[in-house]
């Protein structure tokens, strides 16, 4: 048999962790790695981290799963301090961030067929974005990577260019039901959206009735050094997408919404098998007992410009590889002069863990709780690395 037992739709590296330590992983041989990856920014609070691990090893010897069948008191009370987190006024729960956004779409055209606009079905996206692996949400992007070979895809989405108001303006038409959009892309080279932008697309929703839908999965839930990258634009969504560090490594996925937006999402009209289950509610409310509070987001925001500093002070001695450093509070991202996949596979041989994104920029993802020497080790590693590395000819 020449196929894998595992389906080989992944480029895997030789690093295979078996135990995680606060921000280090180990591998089967014993191999230390430094994790400013955190499972593509899911482990905000590092590995092991005893709040969030006491409160899934409880819940799991009580309640695992029961079906939405039946009334949820763990979901009610996680969506509640959600609402009262947030802009929102209703939340489904999911299993992952592909889920949270295809809900979200679909809250999105539900609110104009329950207005009898069924019409209006067509959500604009931008270029670069990246909003999972559903056909729906990779209909919803422009890279070929992901949409070849899945023809034919779903109609109902218009691309654009990211960050550019006009070009949002001029995309909508009798069919647009509202705006599908990461305020930080994450997949397409931490690229954060201007507040011109975001502020524009909120008054277009206004001024034409339409939903402004975020995709915060990578963004949210504390990432950018507030618990959603959208307060920092001064706006609220009418839908959002929330999932990774929503349930610091348990699978967990949310769509949060205002109540006008939900207005079409009635009896029957979605679901979910083990969405909201007791366990990921578990793993939810502790990650907001430690993330969702002025103390614990200060200090991202205060980290993160010190890491940020640290990078910017580092570069001018790697210039041949480095450009420049961009991103919100702990998701940064550095942009390289080749390619930055190359420069990560390279840095894992070093003990250092990092995750590479669109347009050669090695992302930087630590959780969040990192402390002052872990930067130091992060800096001393990626430094020794670069000084070290020699790019491949053919990117030279």
């Amino acid at each position: 048999m020449a196929i894998t037992p595992l389906m080989p739709v992944y480029p895997r590296s030789p690093v295979r962790p078996v135990r995680g330590e606060g921000a280090y992983l180990f591998g089967e041989s014993g191999e230390k790695y430094l994790d400013f990856a955190s499972g593509i920014a899911v482990n905000l609070l590092g590995h092991g981290h005893p709040h969030l691990t006491k409160a899934i090893q409880d819940q799991a010897a009580t309640l695992i799963h029961v079906s939405n069948l039946y009334g949820s008191p763990q979901g009610e009370a996680l969506a509640q301090r959600l609402v009262d987190l947030t802009f929102a006024d209703t939340v489904f729960f999911t299993n992952s961030g592909a889920e949270a956004v295809e809900c979200a779409i679909k809250t999105a055209r539900r609110y104009h067929h329950a207005k009898g606009n069924a019409h209006k079905h067509e959500l604009i996206t931008f270029t670069n974005a990246f909003h999972g692996r559903t056909m729906a949400t990779i209909s919803a992007t422009n890279q070929e990577k992901l949409r070849d070979g899945f023809a034919p895809l779903l109609p109902g989405f218009a691309v654009v260019e990211f960050d550019n108001l006009d070009a949002a303006k001029a995309a909508m038409n009798e069919h647009t039901a509202g705006f599908l959009v990461e305020p930080v892309q994450g997949e397409g080279g931490i690229r954060p959206a201007s507040p011109e932008f975001m502020r524009g697309l909120r008054q277009l929703c206004d001024d034409n009735d339409l939903m402004l839908v975020l995709d915060e999965v990578q963004c949210g839930m504390a990432r950018t050094g507030t618990l959603f990258a959208h307060e920092q634009y001064g706006i609220v969504p009418d839908i959002l997408a929330s999932a990774k560090g929503i349930g610091g490594g348990f699978p967990l996925g949310a769509c949060l919404a205002t109540e006008k937006a939900a207005s079409g999402m009635v009896v029957g009209t979605h679901g979910s098998t083990y969405g909201g289950n007791p366990l990921a509610m578990a793993a939810g409310q502790a990650v907001l007992d430690v993330v969702a509070n002025d103390e614990f987001l200060a200090q991202v925001r205060t980290t993160g410009e010190r890491l940020r500093s640290a990078l910017e002070q580092m570069i001018p001695n790697h210039d041949h590889l480095f450009e420049g450093v961009r991103g919100m509070g702990l998701m940064l991202g550095v942009k390289m002069k080749s390619d930055s996949r190359a420069f990560v596979n390279y840095l894992r041989t070093r003990g250092l863990l990092a995750v590479a994104a669109g347009d050669n920029v090695m992302r930087v993802l630590p959780p969040l709780n990192i402390e002052e020497a872990h930067i130091r080790e992060f800096i001393e590693l990626l430094s020794a690395a670069a000084a070290e590395y020699e790019v491949p000819a053919a990117a030279a």
